[in-house]
């Protein structure tokens, strides 16, 4: 007798037209559909995996796909009238491909959506298997996922920091910006960062032990507050923000100062971005400034877990999280990233299991 194939509802978050300016959570819908709990039958198929979503990561990089682009961009857009994808943590409930198995819990690119069908090796190939679950899940679209990864990448690899530098970090609390900061202390570097509110600017001084921080909204002079903070000038500025930050680091750089360019969030949303006027110091001071972008790093991931897990499980580095619960909380939570809404690293629980 056939087995009875289960139907169940999908609920999924779709972005409805392309964003210009500012996104509005009308911008996006929370829609019902129907999926079966079984990969269809295909006898070439030897890589599709079903997909059950327990964790989305809210991602600023996310805003950029939400647009309709001229020229070609290192990710593509978002298809008006299908789900959103971004990183998440999944549980395999069916696998035809070689490397999962059903039960395997899985981080990677998947649909901002209660179930996933990935039907390519391509698709395949953007997930991480799980091994270490004595840590919390959640950790892995944060601390142990990509932004751990761009953080680790971006400071050692493009910052390459060395003992007693001096180093800067804007948007220090967020999900990337609060572990580099740990880890320049790790690495014997002073270290200050700056956040939009209070209650952030203690967060970095008091549970992540930042040397100094200050709240950019209150400072009507960045260069006197950066002056302030590093008489002596920036080695390592790690760059999320941009616009008129970016222009007070670059005259407060030290020769041959390194500048990873991880995101550059105050631009997300202008129709006409800003323009930098300090460029004239990348060459009287030497400066190298980067660009990055973690997918050129994922092949050092191994060898990052070998280095942040004994640190998490030691309590050396702390990371906080701001969770918000069901999928049809994920467009607040994602715009909340732009208006500073979120403390730590943003997230979304759809299931726990």
């Amino acid at each position: 007798m056939a087995s009875v194939v289960q139907e169940v509802r999908n609920k999924q978050v779709v972005l409805k037209n392309y964003v210009v300016g500012f996104p509005k959570e009308s911008d996006m819908e929370i829609r019902d559909s129907k999926i079966t709990l079984k990969l269809p039958e295909d006898s070439n198929d030897s890589t599709s995996i079903l997909l059950k979503n327990l964790y989305l990561s809210c991602d600023p990089y996310m805003r950029s796909r939400m647009s309709k682009h001229d020229r070609p961009t290192y990710v593509e857009s978002f298809t008006p009238g299908t789900p959103i994808t971004g990183y998440g943590v999944s549980k395999v409930l069916e696998s035809r491909h070689p490397k999962y198995q059903k039960g395997d819990l899985v981080w990677g690119f998947t649909g901002w959506e209660e179930y996933t069908l990935i039907t390519s090796s391509q698709q395949a190939q953007m997930f991480f298997k799980i091994e270490h679950k004595d840590v919390p899940l959640s950790y892995y679209t944060g601390i142990l996922g990509m932004p751990g990864m761009t953080a680790y990448a971006g400071f050692y690899e493009v910052g390459v920091p060395k003992e007693g530098e001096r180093v800067f970090v804007s948007a220090a609390s967020g999900a990337v910006g609060q572990l580099v900061g740990q880890f320049a202390k790790l690495a014997g570097c002073y270290v200050v960062g700056s956040a939009g509110s209070k209650d952030k600017v203690d967060l970095l001084k008091n549970k992540f032990e930042f040397d100094e921080a200050f709240n950019y909204k209150e400072e009507e002079d960045l260069d006197a507050a950066l002056r302030r903070c590093f008489p002596e000038g920036i080695d390592i500025y790690f760059e999320n923000v941009g616009g008129k930050m970016l222009d007070a680091v670059l005259v407060n750089m030290r020769l041959h100062g390194r500048i990873p360019v991880c995101g550059l969030i105050s631009q997300y949303n202008l129709v006409e971005p800003e323009g930098v006027h300090n460029l004239y110091c990348l060459i009287s001071k030497r400066i190298r400034m980067e660009g990055l972008l973690v997918a050129d790093y994922y092949h050092l991931y191994q060898k990052y877990l070998e280095m942040i897990l004994p640190h998490i499980k030691e309590g050396k580095v702390s990371y906080v999280e701001d969770v918000a619960e069901g999928l049809e909380s994920a467009p607040s939570a994602l715009l909340g990233l732009f208006s500073g809404k979120n403390v730590g690293k943003q997230l979304v629980v759809i299931a726990r299991e």
